[in-house]
């Protein structure tokens, strides 16, 4: 294995790097001829291509990002090996020809596949390199960048029934992505975010090496645990420890109204669902008028039931609501409805009929009643959105903020996600007025200084990259930076400065490089 992959980067450097890491002015034509002299042509698709669009469609998960005047990319590499990739980055080195990285297209503000400004990149879409090895004995993945989170859950289920990756609800989430920005699901108060389960990862980085754990060092490994796609590197594949989960797990959705005194329910489950045995999470969706509670209980609902009847007798969960299954089954029914199947979790493909746009909070003391009662006002409002809420305690908080970049640890009640939702019939302006509104509504009841977001929740509204000598500005990024990592944001900064100090990775939100005096 090791000399395999020792001979592949000695033909491609051999191939391409006789002056690969000299400077040069821009050059389309030199970059496409570095790329089809390296990559197979079927491979790459260039803006004259007749799959271009399609194939730059194909993981764009919102319309928001993708109009008329979107700057899109000279061109989209698909590779299918460690080469093409390393290929990809020397050629854009050596032709100055900046590149972004994409798995699953989740990516809220689309950074992954656009650029908020005119300018020439290229593409990596990791769509290719999906795959998922499982070792049961070990409790093990290894698991492809680009392979998404439903295909990675079904591939564990396959391989045993009582394993499971502890990671997010959406199944077309890009495991590239999700990883690099901390990730979290509901099992998050049994295991931790998906970021804490990573054992390894294989790194390509600026100058084209292909690096493991070792190869690249603490400090870089720390940093790409959390640290935000597209700044250090290119990150191929992550080994991760998979969980024991038991052979049924209890499931529930429970919606309560005004009327039926969801004011009070929330105000307790706040404080409570924090507190609460780390078997059992309660998630809350809070809309216009009413709030559906979504659970997952690691046990039957035969000890569920005594257990909310004790703890929280407010929701008044009764046997009707429990549905028992296995914990693979559970992930098609919380985010895509009763009716959905195992398989799927395995469809790659979104509906581009609705534009979205979002936001995020860490909430560390509890909202008084008054406050749901005037949250719930706003959310009556026309043109309103919608308020998703995941409680942390247990094990997610239970590590230091500095163990990796993702510092939402100990003493965070619960995580909230803003979002509202639009169709082409309106420009959204409205719709995206409300979430501005009721963002600043919520700054009293939140964290503060600086007010926590969380990055994989991107939002461009809370600052943009300024470049300054061709280098990102470390004062302009500290501005959005803080907000996502708290003080981790100052040791990604010297990750980022020993891995790629030229700052060749870099986009709208990536980490400034900041080299340490000798």
């Amino acid at each position: 294995m090791a000399s395999s992959r020792s001979l592949a980067l000695a033909l491609v450097f051999s191939f391409l790097s006789c002056y690969a890491f000299v400077a040069s002015l821009a050059s389309s034509d030199g970059f496409l001829q570095c790329l089809s002299a390296a990559i197979p042509k079927q491979l790459l698709y260039t803006q004259s291509s007749p799959s271009f669009t399609p194939v730059l469609v194909s993981s764009v998960r919102n319309p928001r990002l993708f109009t008329p005047t979107t700057v899109r990319p000279l061109v989209i590499v698909t590779p299918t090996s460690a080469s093409h990739v390393q290929s990809a980055v020397i050629c854009g080195r050596r032709h100055d020809v900046r590149i972004r990285v994409r798995s699953g297209g989740h990516d809220y503000e689309g950074l992954s596949y656009r650029s908020e400004r005119p300018e020439v990149f290229a593409v990596v879409d990791l769509n290719m390199m999906r795959s998922v090895r499982v070792n049961q004995r070990a409790g093990t993945a290894s698991i492809d960048s680009g392979a998404t989170l439903g295909e990675v859950y079904y591939a564990v289920s396959k391989a045993s029934k009582q394993l499971a990756f502890a990671a997010g609800l959406c199944p077309t989430i890009g495991v590239g992505g999700h990883l690099s920005g901390g990730g979290f699901g509901m099992l998050l108060r049994k295991y931790g975010a998906a970021i804490d389960s990573v054992l390894d990862a294989t790194l390509v980085d600026a100058e084209g090496r292909l690096l493991d754990k070792k190869a690249m060092g603490k400090d870089v490994f720390w940093a790409i645990r959390g640290g935000g796609g597209e700044s250090f590197g290119i990150v191929l594949s992550w080994k991760v420890k998979l969980v024991p989960v038991p052979p049924k797990v209890t499931m529930f959705k429970l919606r309560k109204t005004i009327d039926e005194g969801v004011v009070d329910i929330l105000t307790k489950w706040q404080v409570l669902a924090p507190a609460l045995p780390e078997d059992l999470f309660i998630r809350v969706v809070v809309q216009k008028g009413e709030a559906e509670f979504q659970s997952m209980y690691l046990g039957t609902c035969d000890k569920l039931l005594p257990l909310m009847g004790s703890r929280f007798p407010e929701l008044g969960l009764n046997r009707a609501h429990c549905k028992e299954m296995t914990w693979i089954q559970s992930v098609p029914y919380i985010y895509l409805g009763s009716t959905a199947t195992v398989e799927d979790i395995l469809n790659r493909t979104t509906s581009l009929d609705t534009f979205n746009k979002a936001t995020s909070d860490y909430v560390r003391q509890e909202i008084p009643k008054d406050g749901w009662v005037k949250i719930f006002d706003l959310l009556a409002k026309p043109n309103a959105g919608i308020m998703i809420t995941d409680p942390y305690g247990g094990k997610i908080s239970s590590f230091p903020e500095s163990a990796t970049p993702f510092p939402h640890r100990g003493g965070v009640l619960f995580n909230i996600q803003y979002m509202n939702f639009w169709s082409a019939a309106t420009d959204g302006s409205a719709q995206t007025k409300w979430l501005k509104d009721f963002y600043g509504f919520m700054g009293p009841y939140v964290s503060n200084n600086p007010r926590l977001a969380y990055v994989n929740y991107r939002d461009l509204d809370l600052g943009e990259n300024v470049v300054v000598g061709n280098v990102t500005s470390y004062k302009a990024a500290k501005v959005w930076g803080e907000k996502y990592y708290k003080g981790n944001f100052n040791r990604l900064a010297f990750a980022k400065g020993k891995i790629d100090p030229d700052d060749y990775f870099r986009n709208e939100q990536s980490i400034p490089p900041m080299v340490a005096r000798k």
